[in-house]
């Protein structure tokens, strides 16, 4: 089955969103929803899902490995609000590793020649779905039908 895929790249001050092209193997930035209600960024979601015609989500994971045992992380943060995300938006969701997506995206925005003030969520989230796109591709990710119901993701 070929997946039309939504990367979101999760901050406390913007979402950043990116899309896969039809046949899910190259992504591009799309938009960068400011940070307002959940239900609000929802519907927002919910509008993009619908347009774009999308059958998965890519969410960036931030890294743990500095957190002690028993912490509340950034990692935990992503997790509890994409449980919120897929109560309203029933989709297979992928978590996939951010790490130095924001660098990387830093260093995009300027070859895009966007100002240094300028958002570059929607260029990280790019990364992070172009990242796992190729780990698909590659044999080396999980694709979405393998996933089970992702109502509880514990």
């Amino acid at each position: 089955m070929t997946h039309r895929f939504l990367g979101i790249d999760y901050g406390l001050k913007r979402i950043g969103l990116a899309v896969s092209d039809p046949s899910g193997l190259v992504a591009r930035e799309l938009l960068v929803i400011q940070r307002g209600s959940n239900a609000e960024v929802f519907k927002r979601i919910q509008q993009v899902v619908a347009e774009q015609h999308i059958t998965a989500l890519v969410i960036g994971l931030p890294p743990a490995d500095y957190a002690a045992p028993g912490e509340y992380t950034p990692g935990d943060r992503v997790r509890a609000w994409t449980q919120k995300l897929v109560a309203v938006i029933p989709l297979p969701v992928v978590f996939w590793d951010e790490q130095l997506s924001s660098v990387d995206a830093r260093e995009l925005s300027i070859c895009k020649k966007r100002g240094p003030r300028d958002p570059i969520d929607d260029l990280a989230a790019r990364i992070i779905l172009q990242s796992y796109l190729d780990a698909l591709r590659d044999g080396l990710a999980v694709p979405p039908d393998a996933i089970p119901n992702t109502r509880s993701l514990d």
